[in-house]
């Protein structure tokens, strides 16, 4: 089912609020004002194709880190669900199971989500992967009916201080997300090009989200 909200694109404003991370007291600015926020959004807790995705990324965060950019990740999973799966992420994750930032950001989801053949590799490899990982006792193996269903898609936003977007890429199916080298481009790029002028979403000023809490 798509969302209603037009998506946000490149020079739309996110207006200034604090989420919540599961893990500790931890509330995250976003925009920060000191470095560009990398906001993904994930599916379920535990989901096979994030979890191999987000391996990639905890693998070359200090590179992230050193570029100026700060990660931030969303779930449409509780809290005390996700703790179970990201207490070793070194970035924070932001439970969002009523789905609030999914429907501001425009962020759907869909049966291509599973069913588009560029995908099904991802599916394949992240299953084989985590399976030894989880017989190891270092992963969990996720809800059979998680919050929010397993059709969700994924989408990046890079965001300044100020709350412009920069660049935005909507998933077409579950593995379709920027590399850890497309992030770094974007944020070489933007960093040294002049800011544009703020596009549209909606009326220009979108309306403040609500703290997702746990």
């Amino acid at each position: 089912m798509a969302n209603s909200r037009k998506p946000m694109e490149p020079g739309s404003l996110v207006k200034e609020r604090r989420l919540n991370a599961v893990a500790g007291s931890e509330q995250v600015a976003v925009p920060d004002p000191d470095r560009l926020i990398h906001l993904q959004f994930r599916r379920f807790a535990g989901c096979p194709v994030c979890n191999l995705h987000l391996r990639s990324v905890v693998r070359r965060h200090r590179e992230i880190e050193a570029a100026g950019v700060r990660e931030v990740v969303v779930f449409h999973s509780p809290a005390e669900e996700l703790l179970r799966h990201t207490t070793d992420l070194p970035f924070p994750v932001v439970a969002d199971p009523a789905k609030r930032l999914y429907t501001e950001f425009g962020v759907e989801r869909s049966p291509r989500a599973l069913l588009s053949p560029r995908v099904w590799g991802a599916i394949v490899w992240a299953v084989v992967s985590g399976a030894w990982k989880v017989v190891r006792g270092r992963e969990h193996l996720p809800s059979s009916s998680p919050i929010g269903g397993r059709l969700g898609l994924p989408a990046d936003f890079l965001i300044a201080h100020d709350g412009q977007v920069l660049a935005c890429k909507y998933g077409e199916h579950a593995y379709d997300q920027w590399s850890v080298d497309e992030l770094l481009e974007l944020a070489a790029r933007v960093q040294h090009t002049p800011p544009a002028h703020p596009g549209s979403l909606g009326d220009r000023n979108p309306p403040s989200a609500p703290e997702v809490q746990e």
